[in-house]
């Protein structure tokens, strides 16, 4: 009999607008390979760029928050692993799959750490320096931190995110897999890559409900992109991006050579004609697809210190990293121009996907720790201290808010 894996989504995935959403394709993927019956189920609406799931074989299941039809959907479901699509779906939930699905492996796929992106968010609209005390001290952190601890293994896609959850916070290993955004090196080729003298212009992607997003617009708009015309006159930048909003929308201007084009049918056909990417990002969390589908393609990138961040250690970047916006302006202008920093830009990129994002490795890896768990599951929990502690019915404050507010609409 096949193993069931049943992932609870925050929305439908849409990898053509979120990297979120090529994320969560990847996942499904990799479990379909694995062997799994997959059933996906949310409380959300689905869009026009959702993912057609059932073309994919996963059976599609729309399901209601704070409600006790799930009790009996999980119950009689009865999968051997559930997936939580970022913490607050555990929290809404972790418990009721704890009470229902005691024998599932629960697994959280955090995407990044929420709590890092809205600490650095909130620093950089008080116009003050994030310090790691902001994150430690966010009223979030220890939400997403408790969900970690509740579920038996959380997927975590930055090496950064690893490191400051262990060594900040103690959390033990065991309860995290560093898992980043999975790449098929081997059908990716050098050989592919639109040469350097076939591509012209810059490119910036990304989706416009993300606050970062629209920052790193609004900065290439005014401190980057004026500089860059300086010294290429006849330049263009073309910004992609599902839901853009009207402020975004309303700086597109072709006299400056400024395109708000919105959302890319195919992201990768954008990328590979470009000579580079811009990504001056000035908050967030986890990794970057943009910045990564550039790689799979050859174009070298400039982005700012938490654009790069937890994605290439102590290897080169794709491109050049900066965080002054006149140097940024510059290193877009070199490479650019610079056949020979361009192509070396290039390789360091390929050599970033093959050492940090091999599909075939990171699939391997995510398999053999579900075994593991699958073999130890009791041990497993009995040594997460915390975790049971807060599985505890006295430590229970989501399940019975849940309970309350059910009860409450039925009134």
């Amino acid at each position: 009999m096949l193993k069931k894996l049943l992932v609870i989504g925050y929305v439908w995935p849409e990898p053509t607008t979120t990297a979120a959403g090529c994320r969560m394709q990847q996942l499904l993927e990799a479990f379909l390979t694995f062997g799994y019956d997959i059933t996906f189920a949310s409380t959300a609406s689905k869009t026009e760029y959702s993912l057609d799931l059932e073309k994919m074989g996963i059976t599609e299941v729309p399901i209601q928050l704070n409600h006790s039809s799930f009790d009996a959907f999980v119950r009689e479901l009865s999968p051997d692993l559930v997936l939580f699509d970022r913490f607050m779906v555990e929290e809404q939930f972790g418990w009721r799959v704890a009470e229902f699905a005691p024998q599932a492996i629960r697994i959280l796929n955090t995407e990044d750490l929420h709590a890092l992106r809205k600490a650095r968010e909130e620093a950089h609209k008080k116009g003050k320096p994030f310090g790691i005390d902001d994150w430690k001290n966010h009223p979030m952190t220890l939400r997403e931190t408790a969900s970690m601890y509740r579920c038996d293994i959380s997927l975590m896609i930055s090496t950064y995110e690893m490191e400051i959850l262990q060594q900040e916070l103690n959390i033990p290993s065991n309860l995290l897999l560093y898992l980043p955004f999975m790449v098929d090196v081997s059908a990716t080729s050098k050989d592919q890559f639109v040469p350097f003298e076939a591509r012209k212009g810059f490119v910036s992607i990304g989706n416009g409900k993300h606050g970062p997003n629209i920052d790193a617009v609004k900065v290439l708009k005014q401190e980057i992109w004026p500089n860059v015309r300086k010294h290429l006159p006849n330049a263009e930048i073309h910004i992609y991006g599902a839901y853009l909003p009207q402020q975004v929308n309303e700086m597109h201007h072709p006299k400056s050579g400024f395109y708000i084009e919105g959302w890319a049918d195919n992201v990768a056909t954008v990328l590979k004609n470009a000579r580079v990417v811009l990504a001056p990002l000035q908050f967030g969390a986890g990794i970057k697809g943009k910045l990564l589908d550039a790689m799979r393609v050859g174009t070298p990138s400039v982005t700012t210190k938490i654009g790069a961040e937890g994605m290439h250690a102590d290897l080169p970047w794709n491109g050049t990293i900066a965080d002054d916006w006149d140097e940024f302006a510059q290193a877009a202008v070199e490479l650019h121009q610079g056949q020979e920093l361009w192509e070396q830009a290039q390789k360091q990129g390929f050599e970033l996907l093959r050492t940090f994002y091999d599909k075939q490795i990171l699939q391997d890896q995510l398999k053999e720790q579900i075994q593991q768990l699958s073999k130890s599951l009791e041990i497993h929990r009995q040594q997460n201290f915390i975790g049971r502690l807060l599985q505890h019915q006295t430590m229970s404050s989501t399940k019975y808010m849940a309970k309350w507010i059910e009860e409450k609409n039925k009134g």
